[in-house]
């Protein structure tokens, strides 16, 4: 346990501190958004491609890994979205803040996921993970545009939406082109490789910063049910399913860690910029951001913990 709370304990040290440099005003908030576009557009998709173009992939020993993390994605958007009903007539809940409750109960933050990953595993783990991004974020991407288009009623969910979406995520172009340059053997001139790397370098210490930056206590204190539901989907019962998924697809060893870490890490806060365009409920999902982020440096801990000593 000493282990696993050392190697987490430098990843919520930087969320505090961008925490910190937010809330004293030593970097104001206006400029954190110009911070979490650089780490979205430009650094992460440079790690992804560095990570992914030397890679010893093995995409056959990765189709189990996948399929559970599709299938992990799938079982909870359809139960949260049976659940609508009796949200609604249970707790009042409306269009806006169902589609917030389904955000932040299926989305994944992968940046975290990442740092830790990478904290273990090193460049081997981050390959392995890059294998989710391929099989969960188009689905969620979808999913959720959908959800927010059908219930929270602000833009229709037009082909061109969806699939623009898609086309713009950065994350999905930097897998598609590491994957690219790895199965065609393709050698990359050595500056542009270096430039790559050294922006891939960067992309998790930054990232980090700006999300506890991005932190919202006042509307966190605000928060009610709604956000301690969403927090019980995302961090205690999607890594219980993905465990138990795991063992129904064979995912074992280090990939079955790898699983349950990309499976408790909070909701991803990006949900937020889809949310005030498509017209969700921004005010709870910045709520259930900042609880989960909080609620997760005790959940993370003892599930990596606990998977760590079942793969073994």
């Amino acid at each position: 346990m000493v282990i696993v709370f050392s190697s987490l304990l430098p990843i919520f040290a930087l969320i505090a501190l961008g925490f910190i440099l937010r809330k004293s005003n030593f970097v104001p908030s206006e400029q954190w958004r110009g911070v979490e576009m650089i780490s979205f557009w430009l650094l992460f998709p440079a790690l992804l491609i560095t990570t992914l173009a030397h890679a010893d992939m093995a995409f056959g020993e990765l189709t189990s890994f996948g399929m559970a993390l599709f299938a992990m994605v799938v079982i909870v958007s359809f139960l949260v979205w049976l659940l609508r009903r009796p949200l609604h007539d249970i707790w009042h809940v409306r269009g806006p803040a169902f589609t917030t409750i389904f955000q932040t109960s299926t989305r994944w933050h992968g940046f975290i996921a990442l740092a830790v990953i990478e904290k273990l595993y090193g460049t081997s783990g981050l390959a392995i993970l890059a294998i989710a991004f391929v099989f969960m974020v188009p689905f969620l991407n979808v999913i959720n545009i959908l959800i927010l288009a059908i219930y929270a009623g602000k833009t229709k969910p037009t082909f061109a939406l969806i699939s623009g979406a898609l086309l713009r995520n950065p994350l999905l172009w930097g897998i598609a082109i590491g994957i690219l340059i790895n199965v065609l053997d393709i050698k990359l001139p050595d500056p542009l490789f270096v430039t790559l790397d050294l922006l891939g370098r960067a992309a998790l210490g930054v990232s980090l910063l700006a999300l506890g930056a991005g932190l919202s206590w006042k509307a966190m204190k605000t928060s009610g049910k709604e956000v301690v539901f969403s927090s019980m989907v995302k961090l205690l019962f999607t890594p219980v399913l993905a465990a138990g998924l795991a063992l129904v697809f064979n995912v074992t060893g280090v990939q079955f860690i790898i699983m349950i870490i990309a499976a408790s890490v909070p909701t991803a806060v990006n949900g937020y910029v889809l949310a005030r365009a498509m017209g969700g409920d921004t005010e709870l999902y910045a709520a259930t951001s900042t609880a989960q982020v909080l609620i997760s440096f005790i959940t993370m801990p003892i599930i990596i913990y606990i998977a760590m000593n079942f793969a073994q």
